[in-house]
C-alpha cells in the first residue's frame, strides 16, 4: 500500500508526494551538485478539446515513458502535476543534466512525424553549493521551464494541427490539392470583391483549416460511399464545433476560429450548428461555403462523382439565396465565366 501511495496512477511514475520526500532526503552536502530538470507537455490542452481527455492521457503515458527510457536508475523521475514531469539528477552537474535532456530532445524528435508529435518544453537548474535552498533550485528550473514553453508551445501546437491536417489528407479526400483549389478560387473570389490583404491572408488560412474538425472523425465515415446514417450524419456535423475549438487553441489561427464555427451555415438560416442567416454570418465563411461547394461538385469523391463546370454553377445559382449569399454566388459565378474556367 504503501508502494502504491508513491506512485501515479497514469504514468506508473513516481508522484509528487514520492518526489518531494526524495528531495529532502537527497538534499545533502554528499549528493552535491544536484541538478533538477522541470518538463513539460506542450499541446495537450488542444490534444484533451478535441479528441477528448482519453488521448490526452495517451499523450501522458507516451511522454512518460519516453523520459523512462531516457533517465539514469539513480534519478528520480515523477509525474509532478498534470502535465508537468520532474527529473531529480542526484551528484550531477550541469554539463550532465543538459546531456541528459539532449537525449530526451533526440527521443522526441523521432515523434514529430506521428500523428500527435510530443513536444516538451524544459527547465534546468543545478544547485552546486550547501547554503543554497532545494525549493529555490526547483522554482529556477520550474521558471526556466515556463520561459521555454513560451517559445516551443507555439511550435508544438502548429505541428500538432500540421499532423491533424496530414491525419486528415490521409482519412479522406481532404487532399493537399483540395487545399490549394480552395486557396485559390477563395482568395480570387476574395480579390473580386475588393477585399484587402489581411483578410485575403485570414481568407487563405481559412481555406486550409476549415474542415480540420474532420480529423477526429473516423475514415469510415469521412470515405463512407452510400448514405450516412442519422447517427452518423450527427457525428459529421460536429465537424465545425472541434474545427473551431482546435483553431481558437493558437494564437496565428484564432482569428480564422469563428469562421471555421461557421463555414457550414446557410444563408436562408437551415445550416448548422447555430443556423445563423444572412449577415449573421461571418463574410469569410460565406465565400469559403460557395469556393468549397463549387470544388466538391467538380472533383470526385467518394460519395459524388465529379459534375461539369457548368452543372457546378447551375447548382451554385440555384442555390443563391437559399444556401449561399446571392451577392457572392453571383459574383463566383461570373469570376469563373470571365476567368474561362468553364469549358
Amino acid at each position: 500500500m504503501k508502494y502504491l501511495s508513491y506512485k501515479d496512477k497514469l504514468t506508473n511514475l513516481y508522484n509528487r508526494r514520492f518526489f518531494e520526500e526524495e528531495l529532502q532526503r537527497l538534499d545533502t552536502k554528499r549528493q552535491l551538485p544536484i541538478s533538477i530538470i522541470m518538463a513539460d507537455v506542450n499541446g495537450l490542452k488542444i490534444i484533451n478539446d478535441t479528441f477528448g481527455h482519453d488521448k490526452g492521457d495517451k499523450m501522458l503515458i507516451k511522454a512518460a515513458k519516453i523520459l523512462d527510457n531516457v533517465v539514469r536508475k539513480e534519478d528520480i523521475l515523477a509525474r509532478h502535476g498534470g502535465d508537468e514531469f520532474v527529473i531529480l539528477l542526484p551528484q550531477s552537474d550541469q554539463t550532465t543534466a543538459e546531456k541528459i535532456l539532449k537525449r530526451i530532445k533526440k527521443a522526441t524528435q523521432k515523434t514529430e512525424n506521428e500523428q500527435i508529435p510530443i513536444s516538451l518544453s524544459f527547465g534546468v537548474a543545478t544547485k552546486t553549493q550547501k547554503s543554497e535552498k532545494i525549493e529555490d533550485i526547483l522554482k529556477k528550473a520550474d521558471d526556466a521551464m515556463y520561459q521555454n514553453k513560451l517559445l516551443e508551445g507555439k511550435s508544438a501546437k502548429n505541428k500538432i494541427i500540421q499532423g491533424l491536417l496530414n491525419t486528415l489528407s490521409v482519412k479522406s479526400s481532404e487532399t493537399k490539392e483540395h487545399a490549394l483549389r480552395m486557396i485559390e478560387l477563395a482568395h480570387d473570389l476574395g480579390k473580386d470583391k475588393g477585399l484587402p490583404s489581411s483578410e485575403l491572408d485570414r481568407l487563405s488560412l481559412l481555406a486550409v483549416l476549415h474542415d480540420i474538425g474532420k480529423a477526429t472523425i473516423s475514415e469510415e465515415i469521412l470515405s463512407k460511399a452510400g448514405k450516412l446514417t442519422d447517427e452518423e450524419w450527427e457525428i459529421i456535423k460536429k465537424h465545425p464545433e472541434i474545427g473551431s475549438r482546435i483553431a481558437a487553441s493558437t494564437k496565428e489561427f484564432a482569428l480564422i476560429a469563428e469562421e471555421i464555427l461557421a463555414h457550414h451555415e446557410n444563408w436562408d438560416g437551415s445550416g448548422y450548428p447555430r443556423e445563423l442567416e444572412k449577415e449573421d454570418i461571418p463574410y469569410l465563411a460565406r465565400i469559403i461555403a460557395i469556393a468549397d461547394a463549387y470544388d466538391v461538385m467538380t472533383n470526385e469523391r467518394p460519395y459524388s462523382a465529379a459534375i461539369s463546370q457548368k452543372e457546378a454553377l447551375a447548382e451554385i445559382e440555384s442555390c443563391s439565396g437559399s444556401q449561399f449569399d446571392p451577392e457572392l454566388a453571383k459574383a463566383f459565378i461570373k469570376m469563373i465565366r470571365s476567368l474561362k474556367k468553364e469549358p
